[in-house]
Order: structure tokens, then sequence, then C-alpha cells
């Protein structure tokens, strides 16, 4: 029987292209979905932009009948505009003139009619009316991964004794399999009386010795992970790297620092830094902040000017890492604009060439906008994306849909492409005891 997928709005202001989901069946999209999508075409932020977007798909796909007999897709499927043609008495809900009962509705009309229906829907309470009516309802899950078995970017490997040696005498371990591009590795004696870690090199497919300590910034890694995440945040040839972790994991000091010792060196390696956040919690808009965008941007941005003031005054002894040390305050380095922080909102069509990006809470972004700053990137810049999963503002995101989790599973077998995930809470003992306990 052929299937009927009912597509709530949110789905499409989640990822615009998701009408194309759902090849060799029928896309049905309920009037008041386009009446909804009108209402927010003129939105300035990104569910203007995709509304927008969707509705010259729409329209194009008008022009093929979309409203009379239905319109065939390039995916084989057929997009349907469903205008009512039952009562409102007719549904099974208490407030019958609500957006989101009309809209399920109709998956419950064409289900009585005796057609074969899902509703779609990103809206959780929406999924569980549906499903009281009797109506499948799904999750859009064509940008889902499995969050609780997320590629952690390191492995434990127990070798035998004789192989162990050799590491250490050669610094070098020759592997058959197993690992990706920059994975690394706690390499253990199986004895118990030997461990050292290691990083994975495809080209000689053979696990190298990385040494356990270094200082960025006068900051010293707290742990084996913080270890790894300093080895890709300063290596150049990684143009992209994520690290996600819990709060107090270091993710966001540890890409500062490494950010600053690359502008501030004595032979800079990128022209400028440039800090990134999602504007979630506070609305629409920044605009709710009193005064001018820089001024609302320090409200927004206090907590990457914390760490900044951690940084400097941490490095008193810059000089000797060959860091110009003097006139190292924030206010110096953004008036002579080596640092840069800005909203989500004003990077969009920019070309940002010879520079290190640090987007924050990047968990609070869609797949579509991650891959929307991605491909800002000009040529010798290096992302940098980081954020905590099980901390999302976002109400149509979680820690499956998120883009931050998405981009780890979906690049991590690349060359150009570095993760870990950071599992300890290194702020203080305090706060591993409230992320652990609360």
């Amino acid at each position: 029987m052929e299937k009927n997928f009912v597509i709530d709005t949110n789905v499409l202001i989640h990822n615009p292209q998701a009408l194309y989901s759902f090849a060799d069946n029928n896309v049905i999209l309920p009037i008041t979905v386009i009446e909804e999508l009108d209402k927010l075409k003129i939105d300035g932020e990104k569910k203007g932009m995709h509304a927008r977007q969707v509705l010259r798909e729409i329209d194009r796909l008008i022009k093929k009948g979309a409203l009379k007999k239905g319109a065939k897709m390039d995916n084989g499927g057929t997009l349907i505009i469903y205008i009512t043609s039952f009562k409102t008495s007719e549904i099974p809900l208490t407030d019958k003139e609500l957006n989101d009962n009309r809209i399920l509705a109709v998956a419950w009309h064409l289900k009585r009619e005796g057609k074969k229906v899902f509703f779609i829907s990103k809206d959780v309470n929406a999924r569980i009316k549906a499903e009281a009516m009797g109506v499948p309802a799904r999750d859009y899950e064509k940008q889902v991964v499995e969050y609780g078995n997320l590629f952690r970017g390191w492995k434990e490997v127990v070798v035998p004794k004789i192989d162990y040696e050799k590491l250490s005498r050669e610094n070098k371990l020759p592997v058959k399999n197993g690992f990706l591009c920059n994975e690394f590795a706690q390499v253990k004696s199986d004895d118990g009386k030997g461990m050292a870690i290691c990083k994975y090199n495809s080209e000689q497919n053979s696990l190298i010795r990385i040494c356990d300590g270094c200082t960025v910034m006068g900051i010293k890694p707290l742990n084996m992970e913080q270890r790894f995440a300093f080895d890709l945040l300063l290596n150049d040839d990684i143009k992209l790297v994520t690290l996600v972790g819990q709060a107090g994991s270091g993710k966001t000091l540890m890409a500062l620092c490494s950010a600053l010792s690359k502008i501030l060196s004595k032979t800079p390696v990128y022209e400028k830094l440039l800090v990134v956040r999602p504007i979630i919690p506070l609305g629409k808009d920044i605009g709710y902040l009193p005064g001018s965008k820089e001024k609302k941007l320090n409200f927004w941005m206090q907590p990457i000017f914390d760490n900044f003031d951690f940084i400097l005054k941490t490095s008193i002894s810059a000089r000797q890492e060959g860091v110009v040390a003097s006139d190292l305050t924030v206010d110096n380095l953004m008036r002579s604009e080596l640092i840069e922080v800005e909203a989500l909102t004003y990077i969009r069509g920019r070309s940002i060439p010879n520079q290190f990006i640090i987007v924050d809470e990047a968990q609070n972004l869609t797949p579509h906008e991650i891959k929307t700053i991605i491909s800002r990137a000009g040529e010798g810049t290096k992302i940098v994306l980081t954020g905590d999963p099980d901390q999302i503002d976002n109400p149509y995101l979680d820690a499956n849909s998120n883009g931050l989790s998405y981009t780890v599973e979906r690049l991590k077998s690349f060359g150009l492409f570095g993760h870990i995930l950071l599992s300890k809470s290194e702020r203080s003992e305090l706060a591993s005891l409230a992320v652990n306990e609360l």
C-alpha cells in the first residue's frame, strides 16, 4: 500500500530539504503548514531563511500540479498540498482551531479513509497526540545519530609485552586495521607494566607515540583526553575539530588558548580568531538586549571573555613560548582586530579565509546550519566546534539530531577531521559533583 507522510511545519524549518526525504511516497502538506510558513518567512533568523527556501520549492512544484493531482518530485515522491475538506467538529481534540491540531487532523482524516499514514514532526507533544488518535507518528530522523554510541576519538588497546617494548624503542607500532584517521589510542602492555598514548597515522598504518605533556599559553592538559584534544587543535593540517564534552571538561578553554597561540606567535599561522555562538535562549534576536550590537554581544559572549581573561592571566610566561606577551588584554586584541566575536546570524554569506574559527555551543545548531558554517571556510581556515549534546536549548533538537553529533559521525573517517569526546569535568570538584549527580 502507498505510504502517505503528513509533514509538520517544524520538520521543514529544521531541514528545508525534508520534502525530498520520502522517495516513492506521498508527501502531504496541510494548507495550515503553508500558512505557518508564510508567517515565518519574514523572520530574520534561521526560521525565516528556511521558510523562504521551502516556499520557493513548493511554488515550483505547485506549477507541476501539487494543488490538484500531486506533483512528481525528482526523487520519485509526490507532493500534495492538502486543503481541508472535512468539518473541524469531527476532530477528536479539544482545541479544534489550534494550528497543530488542524495539521494533525489531516493525518487523522486520511487514516479514517483507509490510507497508510505517518505523521512526521519534531514536536514530541504533537507526536503523542497523533499516537493517541491512532495515527503512527515519527520524529524526522534522516539526520539522526545514536549519541550513546558516539565516536570517542580514541580507544584503549592492550598489546603483548614484546610489542609494547617495540613501541617504547621506536615510538611507532604498526597495526593491521581498526583505526580511523586521526584516532588516538591508549596502548597498554598486557603485563600491566606500561602505558603510552599514541595517534594513528594512516599513511604509515601505524600508531605513533606522542608525548604525555604540553603547555599552551600557560595551560596544561589535566587528563589524557585533553592531551588528545590539544594535539588536534595545534595540528594545522587538521582543518575541522569537534570537541564534545560535559560542562567543565575544558573544551572551550582549550580551543581558545590554542587559537591564541596560533595568532599571537612571532610567525602567526592565522590572521585572526573568530568566535561564534548561536543565539538561542534569548528569543528571536539579540535586539532584546540593550545597547549597540557590540554591547549586546558582550552580554551573550561573557563566558568567552571569562575564558580569555583566565588564559591571558595564566600566560605570564608566554614569552618563553615565543608569544608576544606585552599588551595581552582582550580589549587590546579586539581593538587590533586579532579577535572578533560574532553572533551566528552575522556570518551568513561570508567567505572567511586564513582564520581560526571557534563555534561555541554548537549542539544548538542543526545539521544544515553546521554545513552552512563549514562551507564559509576559505583557504587556510581552521574550524573548531565545541558543545555538550546533553545541554540543548533548541526545542527542535536533541542529543541525537543536533548538528554537532551528526558532524562527528559523518566526518569521522576523513583526514581533515579530528574529534575527541571529553568525559571528565576538570572545572572543580563541586562542578563534577553537579554534572554527575544532579
